[in-house]
């Protein structure tokens, strides 16, 4: 890895073009470095997983209006459009627009990748945007999906990059501000941009991607599954303006007006970001995790302990045998899914399923009380106003553990950790004390995701939206990606069963 130093400049001292981490970034993506084979097996997997989620979210809201906006805008010109998840693969949009409700459909239930360091990302949020413009360009310049696997192994490398070295949270920005760069970068690496080329996009991209965190905070709206779809989008316009000769605002990292002076660690900060040295593969995306359970990453381990719990201890399950359960974890943890958030929201039956699923004393107490995690009816209102649940919810507090914490931050993988230990105060005065570093479905957990995983989840998730001929052609067609023909590359889509989508309420807004 190449690292490269980054602070502050004032205007009169403004570091060359060459010195600036959007350069760096442009460089990387304009590396045609080859894409090594796991990595490739692993881009499968996650464009897999990706369409796993975004076919059970098909006839949520946030999905349904994110779509209906998309299929106002039809095919542009310049390319043959792409498709949007649920209709026919014959009906396409500008691709802008199809990365915008695809990218929708893939977080809106919260249930694909993610990599946590300095900052927290879902990295497959990479993944929509790319496609998009590989099905809108794919005859036009010849694109493959060696073209596409290339694009996405960049978008991967740049967005974990980043995470690893600069946190935005810490500053209320969202996280979705490492995602436009890198989204722009890896449309660049698809196209075979120059550098320069891509240099301005990636600065146009993070200039209009950086907004505050309040989507993540208190009351959570449907805005959540949208923030990481508009940068994707943005990135597309881009990538457009960058390819017409437009400019970006320069130094955008280190100006003195930048985003780091201005939104980040401020005029004194410095960053170290590591990024391929070139002629060295983008291996990145190995380092990220998939969920096996609908909800905040953090909560995965938990939930798998509390299912643990379930079965071994039924004692616990009786109603009034717990008298307090404490979840002692990371500072993130403790301060964005638990009590530390001070959000009264994390606490009330009657919450958002986005404030729910960022809500780690429900996410445990259902999992142990139910022993499983379902992505629908863990987070039904019934499910959550049960009188024996809100009893033991309102008994789990979190509390942030400087060792956990510790481990969290730890760039040793067999170190890093991201769940908790859990000490449960019996109403005998008794106590239950266990703990689990990671998640089952974790690399180094006790049932690592391979693809079998991944092509259950599909097909778990797809079930009740897709036609079994139609799970299997995309499933096909998926594992073939590298060898994709330009033409195959449409094939990218799920077309919804018969009669899922037309009994829908169809809101008119604008366009």
């Amino acid at each position: 890895m190449q690292t490269t130093s980054v602070r502050v400049h004032p205007s009169e001292n403004s570091p060359a073009k060459t010195d600036q981490l959007a350069w760096k970034i442009a460089a990387c993506a304009a590396d045609p470095v080859p894409v090594d084979d796991d990595v490739t097996e692993m881009i499968i997997n996650r464009v897999i997983d990706n369409a796993a989620v975004a076919a059970a979210s098909l006839t949520r809201a946030a999905v349904v209006a994110a779509r209906s906006q998309a299929l106002a805008h039809p095919r542009s010109t310049g390319g043959d459009g792409a498709t949007v998840f649920g209709p026919s693969d014959t009906e396409r949009v500008s691709p802008e627009w199809a990365a915008w409700a695809n990218g929708v459909a893939v977080r809106e239930l919260d249930y694909h990748d993610t990599f946590l360091a300095a900052e927290y990302s879902h990295p497959g949020d990479n993944i929509p945007p790319l496609i998009a413009v590989a099905q809108h360009l794919a005859a036009g310049r010849g694109l493959t999906g060696g073209d596409l696997v290339r694009g996405i192994a960049t978008g991967y490398e740049v967005q974990i990059d980043l995470a690893r070295s600069i946190s935005l949270h810490k500053h209320k920005i969202d996280h979705v501000a490492h995602l436009g760069p890198s989204a722009a970068a890896g449309l660049g690496t698809l196209l075979g941009l120059d550098p320069d080329t891509i240099f301005q996009a990636v600065g146009q991209a993070l200039h209009t991607t950086t907004a505050t965190r309040q989507s993540r905070k208190g009351e959570i709206s449907s805005w959540k599954a949208y923030a990481p779809a508009f940068a994707g989008k943005m990135a597309v316009e881009a990538v457009d303006r960058a390819m017409r000769g437009q400019t970006s605002p320069t130094p955008i990292y280190e100006g003195e007006d930048g985003v780091i002076a201005w939104l980040l660690d401020g005029p004194d900060a410095a960053y170290d970001v590591a990024l391929p040295a070139p002629g060295e593969p983008k291996r990145a995306i190995l380092d990220s995790f998939t969920k096996e359970h609908s909800a905040e990453y953090q909560a995965q381990a938990l939930i798998d302990l509390a299912r643990k719990l379930h079965r071994e201890h039924p004692e616990i399950l009786v109603p009034g045998a717990v008298a307090s359960i404490v979840i002692h974890t990371s500072h993130h943890t403790h301060n964005v899914i638990g009590s530390g958030a001070n959000d009264p929201q994390k606490y009330d039956p009657r919450a958002s399923r986005e404030t729910l699923d960022h809500s780690v004393p429900y996410i445990f107490t259902v999992a142990l009380q139910d022993g499983s995690w379902h992505h629908e009816d863990s987070y039904r209102p019934e499910r959550a106003g049960r009188a024996d649940t809100v009893a033991l919810w309102n008994t789990v507090s979190t509390s942030e553990d400087a060792e956990w914490t510790r481990r969290y931050h730890s760039s040793d993988p067999a170190e890093k950790a991201f769940g908790g230990r859990v000490d449960i105060l019996l109403a005998d005065g008794s106590r239950l004390v266990d703990e689990l570093a990671v998640a089952d479905a974790h690399p180094l957990g006790a049932r690592p995701f391979v693809r079998a995983d991944y092509v259950a989840k599909f097909r778990l998730l797809a079930a009740n939206a897709l036609e079994p001929a139609e799970i299997e052609r995309f499933l096909d067609l998926a594992q073939r990606l590298p060898e994709l023909t330009a033409a195959e590359l449409g094939g990218l889509t799920l077309v919804a069963r018969p009669g899922l989508l037309e009994p829908l309420p169809s809101l008119n807004g604008i366009f």
